[in-house]
């Protein structure tokens, strides 16, 4: 697992961020996503490290991030 690509939640939008997608993986436990290791969705298994599939939480925090911006 490519650690470096774990970020914080809370962390400022990454240009890559959407809100359906985040660059990297911002899941506060990796270990138990759901969608941990799944080829071509979790960030750990993509060459350009993008997560497919965020959280649910996830389209709330990208909307609360990009009004910081």
């Amino acid at each position: 697992m490519k650690k470096e690509i774990k970020i914080a939640f809370k962390t400022p939008l990454n240009e890559l961020d959407t809100v359906e997608q985040t660059y990297g993986c911002r899941a506060n436990n990796p270990d138990i996503c759901k969608n941990n290791s799944i080829p071509n969705v979790c960030a750990f298994e993509r060459e350009d490290c993008i997560c497919k599939q965020s959280s649910k939480a996830w389209k709330k925090q990208y909307l609360k991030l990009k009004e910081d911006v």
